[in-house]
């Protein structure tokens, strides 16, 4: 469970007075008791592309923390105002090198604390052009066969694997 009262979080981001933990409705939660802002942890919302081509699931190996080495859908945080599919497609061609254009959502997943983002959004997408070569934070850039898979990264990848096995559509 998520700190929802983190001490590192001292000053007001509104009138920098010094912030105290007080009582807001169900929580425990930082405050400031000079202009009354309330200090919520947000969760981490991240995006990723689930791509397959000829049988085949797209995924890159991480290049940096959490988990890297291990393997996972192209995929990336999503910053407040932007437009998940909008932020999808970019990661997508950031890790890959690959143009996708998004066709559906997949499912909304939440991963456990301490593996990236809390809220994860997946989307469908197909190929539209691009040559696979690593980028950004993958090391490694590849398709791979169900049944021949690699370490896979995070509780979200495993399942949307786990569903498009299960689906069967996509493959």
């Amino acid at each position: 469970m998520t700190n929802s009262a983190p001490e590192n979080i001292q000053f007001c981001s509104h009138c920098g007075a010094p912030l105290i933990t007080r009582q807001v409705g169900d929580k425990p939660r930082r405050a400031c008791p000079e202009c009354g802002f309330v200090h919520f942890t947000d969760p981490k919302v991240g995006v990723g592309v689930l791509l397959v081509q000829d049988g085949k699931i797209l995924l890159i190996q991480r290049r940096a923390e959490p988990e890297r080495g291990k393997w996972s859908i192209p995929a990336g945080y999503l910053d407040a105002g932007e437009d998940p599919r909008v932020t999808a497609v970019r990661e997508t061609a950031e890790e890959t090198g690959l143009e996708v254009v998004i066709e559906r959502l997949v499912d909304v997943f939440h991963n456990p604390p301490g593996q990236g983002a809390s809220i994860f959004l997946l989307f469908e997408a197909g190929l539209v052009g691009g040559e696979a070569q690593a980028g950004d934070d993958a090391a490694a850039v590849g398709f791979f066969s169900p049944d021949d898979l690699p370490e896979i990264a995070f509780a979200s990848t495993r399942e949307a694997i786990k569903l498009l096995l299960q689906d069967g559509s996509s493959l």
